[in-house]
């Protein structure tokens, strides 16, 4: 079973998967006692979700190779393709891969014969993130429909936005954005933050992505925090029963003040942790089928 993006997965099959997840959180256990190995194949820098699926192989009882790209014969003009067939070669039973490229996993499909995870391509998509997210979203609420969001910041060259925005309207949530106009994307519903902030049941910060800019952002740090940042100010409007996420890395006093990175709102490393989880729950079902 490839888990390439969200889309041809019914809401059934997320749900089943949030289940799952759920019962590891429980304690359930599954091991594979060695047998089976994961390539962690992160031709982009990342720390969240990479060592958070390697925690989730080495807790289903799977080894794990973790491949670095800086030191490996990319350097010598290597393909992904031919990166990707050396790992299945080895004997991997499941490769991890994130990427620059958008739907990179395109010119893998139907020529690798293993399951391919995607741990995030280029500003397309981050199908685990945004699972981690519906689970800590249900966690807290019980459901998803006829919640509200409101996602603020880099919406642009967000895969987590992206992938998120799609997924909670499927669900039944209403899905605002919020942020910067020159990062705004049509075809979303766009609103000033302080417009919608007492109203909302999630408020979903994200990062400045300056490296997929091909120009500076027009506002400073500080201009940026105050026009678009969560500050106390602001985080004393939302409903009492709102919480704050954010998929990480984050700005302390950029996209969030650093008094409220830990306020009793916030949920972002409870996030981190229902990451290992659903992690575990999808390398589970890739490796069952």
């Amino acid at each position: 079973m490839n888990v390439l993006n969200l889309d041809n997965f019914t809401n059934e099959q997320i749900n089943n998967i949030l289940d799952l997840a759920e019962e590891f959180k429980n304690g359930k256990t599954v091991d594979y006692e060695g047998k089976k190995v994961i390539a962690n194949l992160f031709f982009e820098p990342s720390t969240r979700t990479h060592y958070s699926f390697d925690m989730a192989a080495l807790r289903l009882g799977c080894k794990t190779q973790n491949f670095d790209s800086g030191n490996s014969s990319l350097k010598k003009g290597e393909s992904l393709y031919d990166t990707v067939k050396t790992f299945e070669m080895f004997g991997a039973d499941a490769l991890v891969i994130r990427h620059t490229e958008n739907e990179y996993y395109n010119q893998l499909v139907g020529k690798i014969n293993i399951p391919i995870l995607n741990a995030g391509d280029g500003t397309g998509n981050h199908p685990s993130q945004s699972l981690l997210d519906l689970l800590t979203i249900r966690q807290e609420f019980g459901k998803f429909e006829g919640l509200t969001a409101v996602i603020v910041g880099d919406i642009k060259h967000s895969r987590v936005a992206h992938t998120n925005i799609k997924v909670m309207q499927r669900l039944g949530m209403t899905v605002y954005t919020s942020g910067p106009e020159e990062y705004k994307e049509d075809g979303f519903n766009y609103i000033n933050l302080d417009e919608i902030i007492d109203k909302v049941d999630v408020v979903m910060l994200l990062r400045v992505q300056h490296e997929r800019h091909q120009s500076k952002m027009q506002e400073t740090i500080e201009q940026y925090h105050n026009l678009y940042g969560l500050n106390q100010k602001r985080m004393q409007k939302m409903k009492k029963e709102a919480i704050i996420m954010h998929p990480a890395p984050f700005n302390r006093n950029v996209e969030i003040a650093d008094d409220v990175v830990e306020c009793e709102k916030s949920r972002i490393f409870k996030q981190v942790q229902n990451g290992v989880y659903i992690r575990m729950a999808l390398l589970n079902l890739a490796l069952k089928d």
